[in-house]
């Protein structure tokens, strides 16, 4: 009872808002996250995706590791056991999440598997009201409808041609191919990483960021260590070239990439957060470009325009009434002690 009192008192306070912009940081996040499918691949020449998905939470959490411990200790003792056993929670969806999503980069494209992920705005959406509390606003409504229908147009461009007219193949072709393996496995990824961001906006305004982060990529690195040595694969015997992929992997879209987004949870609704991460096939795909020479057909381009529309019409709300979402989440905690 004692705990559960010292949750919510520290929980009324309400954050003292950022230099910068949560949405401007969230760009970076976005920008940093798409280098995951290009170094992925390049990765899977050689290491198999569960050898790929422990080595890029496990480097995150070693790095994150002496930080938590020289400077953040405190703030580690003063979490709570519920908040310790969500935040575990959160490590279990995200180790599932990198596990299945990588997995599907094995059977389908990168545009199709990255665009699929990123659905988990709908699953948030739709949970959120219920599990937080968070209603959503005219403006998230209609940018997440936007943005998901733009992910649909991707999704059809993989296997779809506009020939005066769309031209896609029969159902039970594209049902009977690998392909479709790669697409369920790119869902359970989007649903799990849902539960993962919400758990993460849950948490984010009681629990600092580095205490959070370490304990959830670490768990997280635990489970993915486990299910590897399980289907009995070894993190070594790789050319170097290939622990370079890694640690660029755990670097760039993870500590930084997903970083900033469990830094924007506490000041951003989780339904704006995730329709954000929309804006993740797009950067792949530019990257994609000028890296792979993989030149997205117009139809593909056209599905990316309106994924950028939906982000930015989502992102009116928070962009304009930031401090009176704090305000009215702080009154609300407040209400209830």
């Amino acid at each position: 009872m004692q705990e559960n009192h010292s949750l919510v008192r520290r929980s009324a306070k309400p954050p003292i808002q950022p230099r910068i912009h949560p949405t401007l940081v969230l760009s970076f996040g976005i920008v940093a996250s798409s280098t995951a499918s290009i170094l992925i691949r390049f990765a899977q020449t050689e290491a198999p995706s569960l050898v790929i998905a422990a080595y890029r939470l496990g480097l995150a959490t070693l790095v994150l590791a002496p930080v938590l411990l020289s400077r953040h200790r405190s703030e580690l003792k003063a979490m709570t056991q519920h908040e310790i056993h969500l935040t575990l929670a959160a490590g279990g969806l995200l180790a599932i999440h990198f596990a299945t999503w990588i997995t599907s980069l094995e059977y389908t494209t990168v545009a199709s598997s990255v665009v699929l992920v990123q659905t988990s705005p709908l699953f948030v959406a739709l949970l959120s009201p219920l599990l937080l509390g968070e209603s959503l606003t005219r403006f998230t409504v209609l940018g997440l409808t936007l943005a998901l229908a733009g992910s649909l147009i991707v999704v059809l461009s993989d296997v779809c041609v506009w020939a005066g007219g769309l031209q896609c193949p029969p159902v039970a072709d594209f049902l009977q191919g690998i392909a479709i393996k790669g697409d369920l496995l790119a869902i359970v990824g989007a649903v799990t990483v849902a539960g993962y961001i919400m758990i993460g906006r849950r948490l984010r305004s009681s629990v600092t960021l580095i205490p959070y982060i370490t304990l959830t990529y670490g768990a997280a690195a635990v489970v993915l260590t486990t299910l590897m040595l399980v289907a009995g694969q070894t993190p070594f015997g790789y050319t170097p070239q290939i622990y370079l992929w890694l640690a660029l992997l755990a670097l760039l879209p993870q500590l930084f990439g997903h970083t900033t987004y469990n830094w924007a949870l506490r000041y951003l609704p989780a339904a704006v957060v995730s329709i954000s991460l929309l804006g993740e096939p797009v950067s792949s795909t530019i990257l994609a470009i000028s890296i792979l020479g993989e030149t997205p057909p117009a139809l593909r381009l056209s599905g990316a325009a309106i994924i950028l529309v939906g982000i930015t019409v989502a992102s009116h709300r928070p962009n304009s009434t930031m401090g009176a979402i704090n305000t009215h989440e702080s009154t609300k905690k407040s209400s209830r002690q």
